[in-house]
């Protein structure tokens, strides 16, 4: 079976991305319109500086913050983990797994090619995921 790289997943996409100077609120607004879970907050057009999620919004307001007015730089995740475009589905998949992410930037020398998120992959992909998880169980 082939493995899918995420180069191939990401290859038409425009995510969704905002410049650190952005609040809250407008990144909400563009995530609301634009149906993802995610942005990335990127300086220099596409360098990858953080990730802002419907998780950080949620942090963000139950800490009190007013999302008018509070700046994607004070509220995103920085320096978030990373896929390179050659790496494959099990990766990804590994990472969300371990990790509890939803979301993955994808980047190349810290330049944004795309993000992937759990719904970007195929149902064989989560079947290898389970069984490679089943055989390190039966290890353990």
């Amino acid at each position: 079976m082939h493995e899918r790289t995420m180069g191939e997943i990401v290859r038409d996409q425009r995510p969704l991305m905002m410049g650190p100077e952005a609040t809250v609120a407008e990144a909400c607004a563009a995530m609301h319109k634009r149906r993802v879970g995610a942005v990335l907050v990127v300086e220099d057009h596409d360098r990858l500086s953080g990730i802002f999620t419907g998780r950080d919004a949620v942090r963000c307001l139950a800490e009190g913050c007013d999302g008018a007015h509070t700046q994607l730089r004070r509220a995103m995740t920085r320096d978030p983990i990373t896929l390179a475009p050659e790496q494959d589905a099990m990766d990804a998949l590994r990472l969300f797994n371990d990790g509890g992410f939803r979301h993955l930037p994808i980047c190349e020398q810290g330049r944004v090619r795309g993000i992937v998120s759990r719904y970007d992959f195929r149902a064989r992909e989560y079947l290898r995921l389970d069984e490679e998880t089943k055989f390190f169980e039966v290890l353990r």
